[in-house]
């Protein structure tokens, strides 16, 4: 099995992408939503870490949004408690798909938390700031303090990138993102 990792930053269409491959996704930010929405353990977890903010079940966004916001702590605290979740949703990912002959990795924090293997094919989404901040902004409920806070706990996008194995230029149109995808592909598989 071939696993490939998006990296890029916040808004650089990075699911968009991974949804264009035609392979299996493990959407991370997805699982997350589920969590909230699912995972009764995590909710008593948080909950008594983080009472003033984590009241009712299923968690939704204000309460996550308002504990980060409150203290950078928080954000620490509450990656502690989602990420083994997550890492277990991933191994079931990947023993469900482990005869497929590409999947594809859509994690924010595919680097920063090591959930990359030394194999895997890393491809950074490149997009210009100013189309990042025009999607970011017609986000619903975007934040841009919540936004500032997120990125400081991402390595850079130097980084990323000279960690990458390609580069997609993401210009937000499908006829580019297609053919770039189709020429990666033709490169992996072999």
């Amino acid at each position: 099995m071939i696993r490939v990792g998006i990296l890029g930053d916040i808004g650089s269409g990075k699911t968009y992408i991974a949804n264009n491959f035609g392979h299996p996704v493990f959407n991370a930010d997805r699982e997350v939503a589920l969590i909230y929405q699912k995972e009764k353990k995590v909710f008593f977890k948080l909950k008594k870490l983080l009472p003033n903010y984590i009241s009712k079940f299923p968690i939704n966004k204000t309460q996550i949004s308002r504990a980060i916001l409150a203290s950078p702590n928080n954000l620490k605290k509450i990656v502690k408690i989602v990420h083994p979740t997550i890492r277990n949703k991933l191994d079931l990912f990947l023993k469900k798909n482990k005869n497929k002959k590409i999947v594809i990795l859509d994690i924010p924090l595919l680097l920063e938390n090591n959930l990359n293997k030394k194999n895997d094919i890393l491809i950074y989404i490149q997009s210009r700031k100013i189309d990042i901040l025009k999607k970011l902004k017609s986000r619903k409920g975007f934040n841009k303090k919540l936004y500032k806070k997120f990125k400081k706990i991402q390595k850079s996008n130097n980084f990323k990138k000279k960690k990458s194995n390609f580069i997609i230029k993401n210009d937000f149109t499908k006829k580019t993102v297609k053919k770039r995808i189709e020429e990666i592909l033709n490169k992996i598989i072999k």
